[in-house]
């Protein structure tokens, strides 16, 4: 029995930390130094179980997608929006293909908009649609009859989504991550949309605390603890979240592949509301998007990488989670400003959202955001540099898309807004 007691002890690390199990196996066979300073010195093949041991979740850089469910907006339905308001329509103006493509394409971060729907049947009837006089899909109509949170981005004039109800996004999100257990971890953006409705429309609904249990309740009832990211498995034995990120107890990257995690981008009223009376965010779901000072600190929402580069360089280095955007409201895809988005790429924010993930054939340039060679996850240039100000990752991805997700991803339609007049 003595053999078999020693390979159990020996597993024991394997079975409650994956990380130091790839670590251990590897080392065992010497083939590879995890321990090495960069995976130029850690052996032959072994730059994933480098990564994997070396890596944890805040040292990455992915590119991910703003309001990721949204489809175009008809032309009987942009005009009438155009003629209240120039500006906001053109802001409006842009889609994406479903979240499979997307993540196919290698996008690790989505945003999900949800209105609070707990009877169900309270935005089946959008405003515009009547004043359009258009059919809707009775599909559409018999989902938005069920109770549970809906996905638009604008109740009753911009409420068409790839996916109808946050179970359907989940469900999505889900399935393409047990297909590819190995994926970077994917970051759930969530906008809580209440307050003023359209003109004309339908009030909506304001999130509580009982709201928020219900989103809560909604993403366990599709996602496993084991798919899960929450801020528990951050914080751990510290005694709150902020003071864990500050010791970078975020989980390696060997633990988090395949794994989701959730932050909820709201206003301090809101997430105070999520957040309770708990002392950081223990059993919630999500993050928060909070400042610095918070005890429930882990994660931030900087949108603007020009005026905010130094907050969020600093943020970066010091273990928070960032997210900031490569683009706004399509003004950089309609002036092909590349500038923008180069400095968000390099700002050292995880998280660099965009609407143009493809290119908007209307607009000279072809303005589209990406990592390169297909990558779908990168080392974070701002946490990963040695001394010597070198990537010690040595430009090598954390995760690439593969040739066959690729081309799935290209091959899926997208229904492109329509070419507009002139506003």
């Amino acid at each position: 029995m003595k053999p078999l007691r020693e390979a159990l002890i020996w597993l024991l690390p394997a079975l409650l930390l994956p990380g130091a199990a790839m670590a251990r196996t590897v080392s065992h066979h010497g083939a590879c130094h995890l321990d090495a300073p960069d995976i130029a010195h850690a052996g032959k093949n072994c730059a994933q179980h480098w990564m994997d041991q070396n890596l944890r979740v805040n040292d990455l850089l992915t590119v991910g997608t703003h309001n990721s469910y949204k489809r175009a907006i008809p032309p009987a339905d942009y005009r009438i929006i155009a003629a209240a308001n120039p500006k906001a329509a053109q802001e409006l103006d842009y889609a994406h293909k479903d979240l499979t493509a997307q993540l196919n394409a290698g996008a690790r971060e989505i945003e999900i908009d949800v209105v609070y729907d707990p009877q169900g049947g309270r935005y089946a009837r959008p405003t515009i649609a009547a004043r359009t006089q258009t059919a809707l899909d009775p599909a559409w109509v018999e989902a938005m009859q069920r109770p549970g949170f809906k996905v638009q981005h604008v109740p009753d004039m911009d409420f068409r989504s790839t996916c109808i109800t946050f179970k359907a996004c989940l469900g999505i999100v889900r399935d393409w991550s047990r297909a590819h257990p190995r994926h970077a971890p994917i970051t759930i953006l969530i906008n809580a949309k209440d307050g003023k409705s359209a003109p004309g429309g339908t009030a909506l609904l304001p999130f509580d605390e009982a709201a928020f249990d219900a989103l809560d309740a909604e993403v366990r009832a599709i996602l496993p603890p084991a798919q899960l990211l929450t801020p528990d498995d951050v914080q751990g034995s510290y005694p709150t979240l902020r003071e864990a990120v500050l010791h970078n107890n975020w989980p390696r990257l060997g633990t988090a592949r395949g794994r989701i995690l959730f932050a909820l981008d709201e206003t301090p009223e809101k997430v105070a509301l999520y957040r309770g009376r708990r002392a950081s965010l223990e059993g919630r779901v999500m993050f928060i998007n909070t400042d610095e000072q918070s005890p429930a600190a882990a994660y931030l929402t900087l949108n603007r990488p020009v005026e905010d580069g130094e907050r969020i360089a600093r943020d970066v280095r010091a273990g928070f989670l960032v997210r900031t955007r490569a683009d706004e409201g399509t003004w950089q895809a309609r002036t092909n400003d590349t500038a923008h988005r180069d400095i968000a790429l390099r700002s050292g924010a995880q998280s660099v959202s965009t609407d143009y993930l493809w290119a908007d054939p209307r607009f000279p340039g072809g303005f589209t955001v990406g990592l390169p060679r297909h990558a779908a996850s990168l080392c974070n240039p701002m946490r990963m540099m040695n001394r010597y100000g070198a990537n010690r990752c040595g430009g090598l991805p954390v995760e690439r898309v593969s040739d066959r997700d690729w081309a799935r991803a290209q091959a899926a339609p997208l229904v492109r807004p329509a070419p507009r007049d002139p506003c």
